[in-house]
């Protein structure tokens, strides 16, 4: 099982099933007790998950050890997936699908690709590490509202995208950065309109870039 070849089947296979089910790294390493570090390792296909970490994977998936294991040639086909723009800046005032500052691309499954349209993001700045670094590509699906403790990219006062969780309350709501050193901006109903205060996606997966 050490072979390289099956590493990289593990690893595209990880890759696979975490995208289909929305899951980032930090996700992963949570569910399954492992160092970030560790994990990385496996989805680049530097080494080899022990067999216990393996069942661990394939419960939390709801999938059998082998479809982790083994190679398949049709999810290969799908992993192949579906190309998506990588954006430097969300500007405001123009749909995503009209903005030229494209930087790169990045793949997800076309099972993804079913489920909506989705962007990715270059993160820029520290406010949302540690679990979001600057540099890193975010994986958003296009919406225009989500649910109280999403990570969501937002339009605040016509300025340029952030990357924000957002909390909601009766008659306000807050973007939180994660890095505790930045205050929560916070917005009453009334602010959200006028301002206005705007939800532009929900930020499904991350691509932590080394």
């Amino acid at each position: 099982m050490g072979s390289l070849g099956n590493k990289q089947i593990m690893a595209r296979n990880i890759q696979y099933y975490m995208s289909l089910h929305h899951k980032d790294r930090n996700d992963m390493c949570e569910a399954l007790g492992v160092k970030y570090t560790t994990f990385t390792d496996w989805v680049k296909g530097n080494s080899y998950p022990r067999i216990d970490k393996i069942e661990l994977m394939a419960n939390y998936f709801g999938i059998s050890k082998s479809d982790l294991v083994e190679e398949h040639s049709s999810q290969s086909n799908s992993t192949k997936g579906h190309t998506i723009n990588v954006l430097g800046r969300v500007a405001a005032g123009i749909p995503i699908n009209a903005i030229t500052e494209i930087i790169d691309t990045e793949e997800i499954s076309e099972e993804m690709a079913k489920t909506g349209e989705y962007f990715g993001l270059k993160i820029r700045g520290d406010s949302m590490e540690p679990r979001i670094c600057d540099g890193d590509v975010v994986i958003v699906r296009q919406q225009d509202d989500a649910e109280s403790g999403d990570i969501v990219i937002a339009m605040v006062n016509g300025d340029d995208a952030t990357c924000k969780r957002l909390v909601k309350y009766a008659s306000s709501i807050a973007l939180v950065s994660l890095n505790t050193k930045y205050e929560p901006m916070m917005f009453t109903n009334e602010e959200i309109m006028s301002k206005p205060v705007r939800v532009i996606g929900k930020v499904v997966e991350l691509r932590g870039k080394f």
